[in-house]
């Protein structure tokens, strides 16, 4: 789908089609959409699960309807938008991010769930296997939980003179734990000092960076989070304000202001989670489809936010870049 049909397709508004292509419209199947996170922050995602969609030969207001629900990272919403695309029984139900997937399965065990996860859906409880998912649910996994060593290598390695790296998790995460668990034990492989600090509301993040700058924090780790994410811009204005390093998993954080971020390519996992949705919709049964595993990583780095910080970077890891904004 070119980027010209996408943004029209999205722009558009049922109340303005024809009476034709309305009765068209219901004799589609629909998705589902369902996100954790704010429609602001999809634009990229959103176009790489339509072209996903479209290499299985569907596309939104032609032969597929989409129903959108976005939570803007308040997971307590999730339930209530996830039963009511229960009710309108939807034909497959896109859970587009970590939290949605529990989620959307404690809804419904009859209509067919794609999830995206970046930690082990098996630990979880979301499937048996990723081979052989069982029940009605599959998805794509991007690795996210196990990167915090190598994000800690990063910062130590950028911020050598760091003697405290702080760790930034929303306590009320389905993920929180993991999270910090992994942290806690790759700062003790590197044998740096860490310090985890939490944040579920926006006027907690005020009292966070206070704190990590009476403890002297050298430098920042934000955790996964699709509360975080939706706040990529306040985040990332905070950190330069304190003059913290920050390293994320997400693009956004970096197109905003961040320092640098290293995670899953999101391009590919959404373009996988639209092939999926797809594969779904022409028949294949969830337990059929094999969870498919992203391990494709990339690394971008904010040139502008490095010379704010009086950051030098090394020539090695600036050639390793998938992406870096001047």
């Amino acid at each position: 789908m070119r980027r010209r049909e996408f943004i029209a397709v999205l722009g558009g508004t049922a109340a303005a089609w024809p009476l034709a292509a309305r009765a068209q419209r219901a004799t589609m199947p629909v998705i589902g959409f369902l996100s954790s996170e704010s429609y602001a922050l999809w634009t990229r995602r959103l176009l790489a699960f339509h072209e996903g969609l479209g290499d299985t030969g569907y596309v939104e207001g032609r032969n597929v309807a989409i129903e959108y629900r976005w939570a803007d990272g308040q997971n307590d919403r999730l339930a209530a938008l996830a039963g009511d695309l229960v009710r309108r029984q939807v034909s497959v139900i896109a859970a587009a991010s970590t939290p949605v997937g529990r989620v959307a399965k404690a809804a419904t065990t009859t209509i067919p769930i794609v999830f995206v996860m970046n930690s082990d859906p098996v630990a979880a409880g979301l499937v048996a296997s990723l081979n052989q998912p069982g029940g009605n649910l599959t998805g794509i996994v991007g690795l996210g939980a196990d990167l915090g060593q190598k994000q800690l290598e990063m910062l130590h390695q950028l911020v050598p003179t760091a003697t405290l790296i702080a760790v930034l998790i929303n306590p009320t995460s389905p993920s929180a734990e993991a999270i910090s668990k992994n942290v806690e034990a790759s700062a003790r492989t590197l044998g740096l000092q860490v310090h985890v600090v939490y944040a579920s509301t926006e006027p907690e993040f005020d009292t966070v960076f206070a704190t990590l700058a009476q403890l002297r924090a050298g430098a920042l780790a934000v955790g996964a989070d699709p509360f975080f994410t939706s706040r990529s811009g306040q985040l990332a204005a905070l950190a330069l304000r304190y003059s913290l390093p920050m390293v994320c998993q997400f693009r956004e954080f970096v197109g905003a202001g961040g320092f640098i971020s290293y995670g899953p390519n999101l391009t590919e996992v959404y373009r996988s989670l639209g092939v999926q949705t797809g594969r779904i919709l022409k028949g294949t049964k969830p337990v059929d489809l094999p969870v498919e595993q992203i391990t494709k990583i990339e690394l971008i780095i904010n040139m502008k936010t490095a010379k704010a910080l009086g950051i030098t970077v090394p020539l090695p890891l600036l050639g390793r870049a998938d992406e870096v904004i001047e």
